[in-house]
């Protein structure tokens, strides 16, 4: 299984940089998760929109889905059209941003297979185990496991004891760390800190410790020295570009 970051800002990108947005693959399936603003241009330097095999999205934001519509049109628009593309999703989530079209345009390119979190499922060779997590929308937090890997991923989140769950023993951990050490009380509950992601990741005994979704302009540096003070394993900052190969 290997992860490629895609990019990891939270709420809007930064200069050169993308939202939310992983390419995670194993035995030749392309899964992208949460192609959020800014994704597509940089899946695109790796592969075409065609090789694309599914689409998997946390929430309703548009920093974790709003590429989702020109990844379709660039697959409905192509001289020679792929397959329908499987877009896995919790109930309405996608709904605004696959209506920038008219309506009907792009109903042959994808199809919409929705999910309640607490489901499991496939996607290609990954089980999918969800959660229901706090966010300001229903949010769904996902564990995919392939041949014994796994990658656990948070999408956004407040505090929750299902993270502890979700994320046990898991190969890596991609979790959402907007704030360093304090979530501000007009956030409390529904997002979280590289504090909190660190201290999950100790309780879980994950692998490695991926942070992500950070807030434009904070200091990757500063992220990872406080995640690191809670937890002693390995921790990276999520940056476009960096690929994680679990063999």
């Amino acid at each position: 299984m290997r992860v490629t970051v895609l990019g990891g800002c939270g709420a809007w990108p930064a200069a050169g940089q993308a939202c939310s947005g992983y390419l995670v693959e194993h035995q030749g399936f392309r899964l992208l998760v949460d192609p959020g603003y800014a994704v597509l241009p940089r899946l695109l330097e790796r592969v075409v929109a065609e090789d694309v095999d599914a689409v998997l999205v946390s929430h309703g934001h548009p920093d974790h889905c709003a590429d989702l519509h020109p990844l379709v049109r660039a697959r409905a628009l192509a001289p020679d059209p792929p397959g329908t593309l499987p877009v896995y999703s919790l109930p309405g989530a996608v709904d605004t941003v696959m209506a920038l079209d008219r309506p009907g345009a792009l109903d042959h390119a994808y199809a919409l297979r929705e999910f309640t979190a607490g489901d499991r499922f496939e996607i290609g060779p990954f089980q999918v185990d969800s959660w229901l997590l706090p966010h300001f929308v229903p949010n769904a937090g996902v564990r995919l496991t392939a041949d014994g890997r796994t990658v656990a991923y948070t999408g956004d989140t407040g505090p929750s004891e299902d993270l502890v769950t979700l994320a046990r023993d898991a190969d890596v951990f991609l979790a959402e760390a907007t704030y360093p050490e304090v979530v501000p009380q007009r956030h409390a509950g529904m997002l979280s800190s590289a504090r909190l992601a660190g201290g999950y990741a100790a309780r879980a005994g994950v692998g490695r410790l991926l942070l992500t979704h950070l807030w434009p302009g904070t200091s990757p540096e500063a992220v990872r020295d406080v995640a690191c003070a809670e937890f002693s394993g390995a921790v990276e900052v999520s940056r476009g570009g960096l690929v994680i190969d679990l063999g």
